[in-house]
């Protein structure tokens, strides 16, 4: 596949994850996480519900770019059901990703290797990365109370 259609595919991923986002909503008996990026105004409220060291859940809501927003799509997919230390690890290849570095290729990413361009523009890593420093911030705190 030429460059040019992978970069579409890639862009219609994201753009059906933004108009069309999963998990959208709040949880309510959970962990609650909001942030923002200030730089481009991307917001999220995110809540996860981790149970004996299990993401079970995860929502969001929340409003930015279509990275911002399609990536935490794509982040509460990738994390529902999967043990903290597995959704870590996804966050850990994932900013690896973002950054250019090399990074475990094994892990299937499914839509989220839809993203890997946006390495390419430093200033919207900070929007594709905010839903799961979130999730970082949220399974760390749950798995130390």
């Amino acid at each position: 596949m030429s460059f040019n259609n992978l970069d579409q595919l890639y862009r219609t991923v994201i753009m059906d994850h933004y108009k069309k986002p999963r998990n959208k909503g709040m949880l309510e008996d959970s962990v609650t996480i909001e942030m923002n990026n200030p730089t481009c105004g991307d917001r999220i409220h995110l809540t996860l519900q981790v149970k004996d060291g299990i993401v079970e859940n995860a929502k969001f809501d929340g409003d930015g770019c279509s990275i911002s927003m399609a990536s935490a799509s794509m982040m509460t997919v990738a994390v529902k059901g999967k043990p903290i230390d597995e959704a870590l690890e996804l966050s850990t290849i994932f900013s690896d990703m973002m950054l250019g570095k090399e990074h475990d290729d094994s892990i299937d990413l499914g839509d989220i290797e839809a993203l890997s361009g946006v390495a390419k523009f430093p200033a919207r890593i900070k929007c594709a990365t905010l839903a799961w420093k979130a999730m970082e911030k949220g399974v760390e705190n749950e798995s130390h109370s």
